[in-house]
């Protein structure tokens, strides 16, 4: 008897584990390959649905197409070299300096973190624009759009990452290092050039191909600041919703597939490198006072995040504008008597949360699920949920519009907000993933085997082995989906209707039109959204460690 009921909770535990599996990776299927593969599709195909290359034959067609391309990648080039100066720069003075207000530096990182992309860019049209402020204070003339524009908020837009890669990369060089270094009689500089650099090389890499690909594929300062000078992001907004030329977008969207996928992968190899290096760093550098060195770090932070908090300031200065920029006085009405009231930044709240509630519970199923999968099942499973880290989120929301938006799923789907959430969810599963995969890894296998061995099920071990060590990942999980959700642009853009807008979407449509206080009162709505949920995942986390602690 004891043998049958043995067998029953071993084939109970199986089935479990194998539903564990199967839910979210039918979730990555149907939400994620299907739509990528509909764009693949579509580019290959003509009005009739017969195999061609047209499509792609059509980009030479265009000069204006070509163009654009290279404008994306120039912007790149430049972008990403300026951000690797500054984000070294800050990173140094984090960490190999004795500067005073390191805290200040830190807060003033989150920025661009609490922002999409465009409220930079709206910060710069309102700060450097024709009109903006610095020209209304001085009347010196100003003009921001374009080239300029486009580099200077995709430099502040994707500092805080570099800085981050960077840092981590600081953080694992040993002092032992620089020590050896010193007894030779090399000076700071050298040691600098000689051990500083090359243990960075890996890190400067990854946060380069990091930068380059989020430029490429990046709409919402695009949209703003961009003006004429065309990248192809906008190409394929203009193409889907200006011309509805869904199989040109489809072409378009391949093409900026491609080169974020190849950069993306150069980039998880350089960071791999750099991964493998010094399990155990050992006693951390604690950097010597060096006035010179230290000056040069303070002004490199300064010249870079003082724009950062100006951009942002002045977005928060304009929201409390009456009519920007020909009636100054101060007021409240741009929040009191918003044009679409609220309904926006409550659709943007409710459709982050579920993204955010669905993706932590779905992520940690399929990690919890791969953990006990055979490695041929489990390697390509983790391919597919690493994957979206590659995919642009304008070719994911141009996927879902021709997946969802007809056929038998658009009755479900259509002007859902359910829809849009799972666009968001899996246009940022990759980086949830990997946080729940690093949490995983913290869970002893014994632990699991001890309370399998007490009779425990599937339930068990989850609740008392498993949840215990992965909680932290799993907050930092639910907050990371939900601040990414309510900033989230590229991928949504597509799938808004006159029912179902969203505050991101509100605020380009807003500048669109000229009203840029409105615009701007929206976009601190979403500012303190994400700064409330970053304040609310601290203080649990927190929590959590002191509960430990006591324990």
């Amino acid at each position: 008897m004891s043998t049958v009921a043995t067998s029953h909770t071993a084939v109970r535990a199986r089935s479990v584990a194998w539903l564990l599996l199967a839910v979210p990776g039918a979730g990555l299927l149907l939400f994620f390959l299907q739509p990528l593969l509909t764009v693949a599709w579509r580019s290959l195909t003509d009005a009739s649905g017969a195999f061609t290359l047209a499509n792609y034959a059509r980009l030479l067609d265009d000069p204006g197409l070509p163009r654009a391309a290279l404008h994306s990648v120039e912007t790149g080039l430049v972008t990403t070299m300026a951000t690797i100066l500054f984000g070294l720069g800050i990173a140094m003075a984090l960490h190999r300096s004795r500067l005073p207000g390191k805290a200040f530096i830190r807060a003033a990182l989150l920025l661009p973190m609490l922002a999409p992309s465009l409220v930079l860019g709206l910060g710069l049209v309102l700060l450097l624009g024709r009109n903006g402020l610095v020209h209304r204070l001085t009347g010196l003339p100003t003009d921001i759009y374009g080239f300029p524009g486009l580099v200077i908020a995709n430099t502040l837009y994707g500092l805080p990452q570099a800085v981050l890669i960077i840092s981590a990369a600081l953080g694992r060089t040993p002092a032992r290092h620089y020590d050896a270094a010193a007894s030779m009689g090399a000076t700071p500089w050298r040691q600098f050039i000689d051990v500083t650099l090359p243990r960075l090389r890996f890190a400067l890499l990854a946060a380069a191909f990091l930068v380059f690909t989020e430029t490429l594929t990046d709409f919402g300062s695009a949209v703003i600041v961009g003006g004429n000078y065309r990248v192809l992001a906008m190409e394929i907004y203009s193409e889907v919703v200006g011309q509805l030329d869904f199989a040109m977008g489809a072409t378009l969207g391949m093409v900026l597939l491609l080169h974020a996928l190849l950069s993306v992968w150069l980039g998880r190899l350089a960071k791999r490198r750099q991964d493998s290096g010094d399990a155990s760093p050992g006693r951390a550098l604690v950097p010597a006072r060096h006035a010179g060195r230290d000056t040069l770090l303070a002004v490199v932070s300064l010249a870079a995040l003082l724009p950062m908090i100006a951009v942002v300031g002045t977005v928060a200065y304009v929201s409390f504008v009456k009519l920007w920029p020909y009636q100054q006085s101060l007021t409240l009405a741009n929040y009191t008597g918003m044009t679409e009231g609220f309904g926006p930044v409550w659709t943007s709240l409710g459709m982050s949360f579920i993204a955010a509630a669905a993706g932590t519970a779905l992520v940690f199923a399929l990690c919890a699920g791969l953990r006990k999968a055979p490695p041929t099942l489990a390697r390509p499973v983790q391919f597919i949920a690493s994957l979206p880290a590659a995919v642009p989120g304008m070719v994911i929301g141009l996927g879902y519009v021709m997946a969802f938006n007809h056929g038998p799923w658009s009755g479900w789907f259509h002007g859902s907000v359910f829809i849009i959430a799972a666009c968001s969810l899996y246009h940022y599963h990759a980086q949830a993933f990997l946080t729940m995969q690093t949490g995983m890894r913290q869970v002893p296998d014994a632990l699991e085997d001890a309370v399998a061995a007490f009779g425990g099920g599937t339930r068990e071990v989850l609740r008392d082995a498993v949840l215990p060590f992965t909680a932290p990942a799993a907050i930092s999980t639910f907050f990371y989906l939900f601040m990414r959700s309510m900033v989230t642009l590229s991928g949504v853009i597509f799938l808004v209707t006159a029912d179902v807008g969203l505050a991101s979407v509100t605020v380009m449509r807003l500048d669109e039109n000229g009203f840029l206080a409105q615009a701007a009162a929206y976009a601190m709505c979403v500012v303190a959204a994400g700064a409330i949920a970053l304040g609310a995942m601290r203080l649990l986390l927190h929590t959590l460690k002191e509960r430990r602690h006591v324990a």
